[in-house]
């Protein structure tokens, strides 16, 4: 029998969120647990600059938080209650009485096979099942944290893809401020590096698991003729110098290409009617250039330019309260990409103020995952509604 929760409960079935901008290790540790830590707390999640003595954070964490399950990665900046931070560390408690959270670590990603995936979503289920909340159906959805740096991330996430089946699932890439040197996920009093988190989330609480984009297709078109698909190197496009090919489609010179040239002028893969964009991340000595996303041998990449963003976002979270009412908590995970246009374009303040209304608790990632897709410069994530919201009075009776 599952449990039945009352909607009068409201105030005690939320999740709390904090947040620590301090530098020294026990400091945020201690911040953190006077914030989140209550007779409720099930599980925490949360997402920390790069720039942290890692061993040390994960070691204090560890040692503030007890018991209390926590899983977490590098960013390359953080979403925190106060909208976009840098710097600092973001987090968010949940409560067991709301939430049954069961998480596993993959710590040889290369290795990872569809069956793996089958036992782990199995043990991920049954750990959830335990704490008899709700049907595992219609009421979970999965958070998957991966190494940004690993190049495996499109193996892991076909394998968990087939395995959840009808269960949604996102996730992000971890980063490191920007360096791209190392990324690490947080699980089980450690960072790790070349590894995913799975987290399994069940709740009686209404949700969706979303994503959208702001960029727009133009006329242009690039074919990749020659590629390591292993390396995600692009060596040729249009059967030019991948880099100087790139450069001339965007009217700048190769020495001129960066991060927010990347940005502002991204390429995507056509999939029906919806463009997916690959984002790339570097150009190499040799004119290659080394993407974020897998890249194949003849595929057709569509130049993009960035339309709104912000009118994206609002459509996005209209269209979510419709349906959820005010929302309890968003997970966010948006592309660094976007996070240099905002900061670009000036519109940083008036996003980041958005962000903290629709109570979104996330951090920039190196790339994206949606029910299976790896993508980039989206903004990805699940808004849980409030108890007794629109939507979960049902889950309330």
């Amino acid at each position: 029998m599952y449990g039945v929760v009352c909607v009068g409960e409201q105030e005690s079935l939320a999740v709390r969120t904090a947040m620590s901008e301090a530098q020294d290790a026990e400091t945020v540790a201690q911040d953190l647990a006077r914030q989140l830590i209550h007779p409720y707390l099930g599980f925490v999640l949360f997402f920390c600059s790069a720039e942290y003595d890692l061993p040390a954070l994960g070691n204090a964490l560890h040692q503030y938080f007890g018991g209390v399950r926590m899983v977490g990665c590098t960013s390359a900046g953080e979403i925190t209650s106060q909208g976009y931070g840098r710097s600092c560390v973001t987090a968010v408690g949940f409560d067991h009485r709301s939430f049954s959270i069961a998480c596993e670590l993959i710590d040889e990603m290369d290795r990872f096979s569809l069956t793996d995936a089958q036992q782990l979503v199995e043990r991920l289920g049954s750990d959830c099942r335990s704490n008899s909340l709700a049907p595992i159906k219609d009421h979970s959805f999965a958070l998957t944290l991966l190494d940004g740096l690993s190049s495996r991330e499109e193996i892991v996430l076909s394998a968990l893809s087939a395995a959840f089946g009808s269960i949604p699932h996102f996730g992000g890439s971890a980063g490191d401020d920007n360096h791209l040197t190392d990324t690490h996920v947080y699980y089980g009093g450690k960072f790790h590096s070349g590894a995913a988190a799975v987290v399994l989330i069940n709740t009686w609480l209404d949700f969706e698991v979303f994503t959208t984009h702001h960029m727009l297709p133009r006329t242009e078109k690039l074919v990749v003729t020659r590629v390591d698909s292993h390396a995600r190197r692009v060596y040729e496009l249009n059967a030019e110098p991948a880099a100087e090919e790139y450069a001339r489609l965007i009217g700048v010179e190769v020495i001129d290409l960066d991060h927010r040239l990347f940005a502002a002028h991204p390429l995507a893969v056509r999939i029906n009617e919806h463009y997916y964009v690959r984002a790339i991340q570097k150009v190499n000595d040799d004119l290659s250039l080394t993407f974020y996303c897998a890249v194949e041998n003849g595929i057709v990449l569509t130049a993009m330019r960035p339309g709104p963003l912000m009118p994206n976002l609002e459509a996005l979270f209209e269209r979510l309260e419709q349906r959820l009412g005010p929302p309890l908590l968003t997970i966010g995970c948006d592309c660094f990409l976007r996070r240099l246009e905002i900061d670009d374009n000036g519109s940083s303040d008036d996003t980041s103020a958005f962000l903290r209304r629709q109570q979104v608790i996330g951090f920039n990632t190196y790339g994206e995952q949606f029910n299976g897709m790896h993508i980039n410069q989206t903004f990805t994530g699940v808004a849980i509604g409030r108890p007794g919201g629109r939507a979960g009075e049902r889950g309330a009776r």
